[in-house]
């Protein structure tokens, strides 16, 4: 096996992900010879309270595009993990050079158009195994064709920490030839309220303490959300019916910016137009296949060394879930952010509307942001 295809030649699991946390025998190792990337907004919690969590969340994506469209056709399969205001990814050498290139220039968009920071950083796998951290990686899916990366040991952490302090940004300036590919990148759909019969969204960051095995209480806590909201499918944020294309040039520009750079109006009318023809498209036997795989391919789960997940439900069911998750934080197993709110908002790549499509998914108002906040408060606390 080719380290380049290490990713894409791993298994996907489809047993409980519970379940699959305590099966060390079924996650691999990451090759030292990998990278890890880690994109980042600066001062992204005053920015979300100052009501910009809508840039917040389509700059973190459409990094995350930059670096899939260079991996994709580069013919290799990476894992990529969202956060809300950044992203982290493990790449093999050949990408490395690429993505870096592609996120200098990014960067500098973000910063023109925005005003905005995104640090971007690497370090080499090989100094997080090194420095006594670990790694180790599979690949879930809930029983769609849709699977994630799951993540154990605290190597994405302590990569995140070296990244956040400045120790591992690079430092590259963008060469002028060099623009990041968006292509795919859409962000067309409004703040979407939580489903029928559903009273609110909660966006949830859970981190083992100092000393505990990560398994041991990230698997309490996903048996403890199985058993109050039911499989993934069920506690799902986005439902069909709740979609709303939006129709406004000014949201549209928005991600014209992010992506280009600029504003094209001849683009942005033709957006505008396909935005309109969208109203029709999914009355269609085709489009409303699309939206039901849109659901379905909805990323609301993301285990990187944290239990990062968007889950809808009632009151009471979070109530029940907050008791919980004091008790074991009372225990000193773990500690957790949680942000409440009454809908999500998502961000697309799309490459094909059939069965290439990924969906980034966040609570309303800055969820995982706000979650970070309020976990960084506690852990700073002691």
């Amino acid at each position: 096996m080719s380290d380049e295809q290490f990713y894409d030649s791993l298994p996907v699991h489809r047993m409980p992900v519970g379940d699959l946390l305590t099966r060390k025998d079924l996650f691999r190792q990451v090759p030292s010879n990998w990278y890890v990337i880690i994109t980042d907004i600066k001062s992204s919690t005053q920015v979300v309270l100052s009501g910009g969590h809508q840039n917040i969340n389509l700059i973190a994506a459409g990094s995350i595009v930059a670096v899939l469209n260079i991996a994709f056709g580069m013919g290799i399969s990476i894992p990529f993990f969202f956060g809300g205001d950044g992203a982290t990814f493990i790449v093999p050498p050949s990408v490395m050079d690429k993505a870096i290139q592609a996120l200098s220039s990014y960067r500098a968009n973000i910063s023109i158009n925005f005003g905005l920071e995104l640090r971007t950083g690497t370090v080499p796998v090989k100094q997080i195994y090194a420095e006594g951290h670990e790694l180790d990686i599979t690949r879930f899916s809930s029983g769609t064709s849709f699977s994630i990366p799951v993540v154990l040991g605290n190597g994405l952490n302590y990569a995140e920490r070296l990244v956040k302090g400045a120790t591992s940004l690079f430092a590259e300036e963008p060469l002028p030839e060099v623009e990041p590919d968006l292509s795919g990148m859409q962000c067309r759909w409004d703040k979407i309220a939580a489903p029928e019969n559903r009273d609110e969204v909660i966006t949830l960051l859970v981190v083992a303490r100092e000393g505990i095995l990560q398994s041991v209480p990230f698997k309490k806590v996903m048996d403890k959300i199985d058993e109050l909201y039911g499989p993934l499918q069920q506690r799902q944020p986005i439902s069909v019916s709740r979609l709303k294309l939006k129709s406004s040039f000014k949201q549209i520009e928005l991600e014209m910016r992010v992506q280009l750079g600029k504003i094209k109006w001849l683009s942005l009318l033709q957006t505008w137009l396909l935005n309109l023809y969208g109203r029709v498209y999914f009355l269609t036997r085709d489009g409303k296949m699309y939206l039901k795989s849109l659901v379905e391919r909805s990323d609301t789960l993301v285990i990187d060394g944290k239990i990062n997940t968007v889950i809808s439900g009632k009151a009471v069911q979070r109530m029940a879930l907050q008791l919980f998750l004091d008790e074991l934080e009372a225990a000193g197993e773990l500690a957790y952010g949680l942000h409440l709110s009454g809908a999500s908002v998502m961000s697309c790549y799309v490459r094909d509307l059939k069965d290439d499509h990924v969906h980034f998914v966040d609570g309303a108002n800055g969820g995982y942001t706000q979650a970070a906040r309020m976990l960084k408060m506690k852990l700073h606390a002691g």
